[in-house]
C-alpha cells in the first residue's frame, strides 16, 4: 500500500503535509498539480519543502494540465450544448470550475495509472470544512483525525516558518484562500485587496479581461469596472 499526499502548499494541505512528517505518518510520495497561475509565493514555499523532502527520500511528483491555463481560458475550442462554439472558457470560477475539475481528473488519472487500488491519498480538508469531504475509500482526512481547523492549520504554518509573504505582505492577512490568483472565486473584499496591495497581479487580471468578453465577477463585472468602483472607494 502506497500514501500519498496531494498538496497545494496552500495553509491547510502544507499543515498537513508538515503534520504527517512531524508524526512519522506512513509516506511514499506528494504530489502537486500545478496550474501554472499559482502565487510566487506558493511557488517558493514547493521549493523549500521539496529540498525536506529529498532528505527524507519521500518522491514528489509534479503534475500539469495538458495545455496550458491561458489556452484552455482563451484559444480553446469550446463546444456548448446548444450546439455553438466559442473560444475559450474564459474565467475559473462559480459554476465554471473547468480548472478544478481538470485538476481532480488529472490526480486520480495519475494515482489509478500509478497504483490501480494499491493506495491511500491523504487530502488536507480543515476540521471545520467536513461538508468538502468525499466518501471513498482511498482518501484520508489526518486534519480531521487532528481536529485541526483552519485556523490552527495556519498558525501552525506560520510557527513553523512559512508565510506566503509577497511585497511584505502575508498573502493569509488579505486574500481568504492563496488559491490561482485569477480564480473568479475571490470575493470583492480580496479583489479590493489586489488592487489595493498586490497591484502586479491587479494588472494581469486586466490582461486576462481584455481578452474575454465574460466579466470576472458574478458575470457582471469586469475587471476595469470593480478598479473603478475600487478607485471611488479610495477616493470617498
Amino acid at each position: 500500500m502506497k500514501y500519498i499526499a496531494s498538496v497545494s502548499f496552500g495553509k491547510d494541505s502544507l499543515a498537513m503535509l508538515l503534520l504527517l512528517l512531524e508524526k512519522n505518518y506512513p509516506l511514499y510520495e506528494v504530489i502537486f498539480y500545478d496550474t501554472g497561475m499559482e502565487f510566487q509565493a506558493i511557488y517558493n514555499i514547493r521549493d523549500k519543502v521539496v529540498k525536506i523532502l529529498l532528505e527524507n527520500n519521500i518522491k514528489y511528483t509534479e503534475l500539469k494540465p495538458k495545455m496550458s491555463f491561458e489556452y484552455t481560458m482563451l484559444e480553446k475550442n469550446v463546444k456548448h450544448r446548444n450546439g455553438t462554439y466559442s473560444k475559450g472558457y474564459s474565467w475559473c470560477g462559480g459554476r465554471c470550475r473547468w480548472g478544478t475539475n481538470e485538476k481532480n481528473k488529472t490526480i486520480s488519472k495519475y494515482l489509478k495509472e500509478k497504483y490501480g487500488n494499491d493506495y491511500r491519498e491523504y487530502i488536507g480538508i480543515a476540521y471545520d470544512e467536513l461538508h468538502r469531504v468525499k466518501n471513498d475509500e482511498h482518501k484520508i482526512y489526518p486534519l480531521l483525525e487532528l481536529k485541526m481547523e483552519e485556523q490552527d492549520c495556519l498558525n501552525y504554518c506560520y510557527s513553523k516558518g512559512y508565510l506566503w509573504e509577497e511585497n511584505s505582505i502575508k498573502l493569509y492577512d488579505i486574500l481568504d484562500r492563496v488559491s490561482c490568483w485569477c480564480c473568479a472565486n475571490k470575493n470583492l473584499k480580496e479583489l479590493r485587496n489586489y488592487y489595493k496591495y498586490l497591484p502586479g497581479y491587479w494588472n494581469k487580471l486586466k490582461k486576462l479581461q481584455l481578452q474575454t468578453d465574460r466579466p470576472m465577477k458574478y458575470n457582471k463585472y469586469t475587471v476595469f469596472e470593480l478598479e473603478e468602483r475600487f478607485r471611488k472607494d479610495k477616493v470617498k
